[in-house]
This record gives structure tokens, sequence and C-alpha cells, in this order.
């Protein structure tokens, strides 16, 4: 997972084993306080390699905790993969940042 320079979007990239038949995948994003602030269900996907982007809601409250589950809806479930990192708040942007001078 990346964090976008404007501190409100996320990156994810998941590559999973090559399957035979497809699962599904949950994923979860949570912040400091245990709070959802995206999640995402993906219905079988087509290929092992999945690139998308969450959206953070609310003021950012680090660190994130982004967790993954693989499973099968009549079969196994995979150990769910986690990972902790933190978003830096966006810069200002000085062409909209007024001088009060």
């Amino acid at each position: 997972a990346e964090p976008y320079p404007d501190g409100y979007r996320l990156r994810v990239n998941i590559e999973m084993t090559p399957f035979q038949k497809r699962p599904h995948l949950e994923v979860n994003l949570n912040d400091a306080d245990g709070d959802e602030v995206a999640s995402t269900s993906i219905v079988e996907p087509i290929t092992w390699k999945i690139e998308f982007t969450m959206h953070i809601r609310g003021e950012l409250k680090n660190p994130y905790t982004l967790e993954a589950k693989l499973f099968y809806p009549d079969g196994p479930a995979a150990e769910p993969q986690t990972i902790t990192f933190e978003v830096k708040p966006p810069e200002s942007d000085p062409l909209t940042t007024t001088d009060t001078k």
C-alpha cells in the first residue's frame, strides 16, 4: 500500500498465488482508533495481480492498518494479511495559499 501525496487516497497492490478457482477478497482500512475508514470487496478477480485506489474518509489519524482476507465462499480461507503505515498530511498548495501580510 502506498499513500498518494494528497493524503486522502491509498494505492493498493495485491498479488495472490495463481489460482484455478477464483477467490474472493475483502480489504479493510482502519485508522489509529480502529475505526473503518474504507473497505472493498472483490468477487472472483480475473487476474492474480490487482491494483486499486481506496479513499480515506475523515481526518487523518495515523497509523493506518490495511487488512486483506482471501477466501472461497464454499471453501477455505487464508490467514488475513495486515500492514500498518503512516499517511503524510497533504502539503499546502502555494498557488491557493493567500498572503496575509
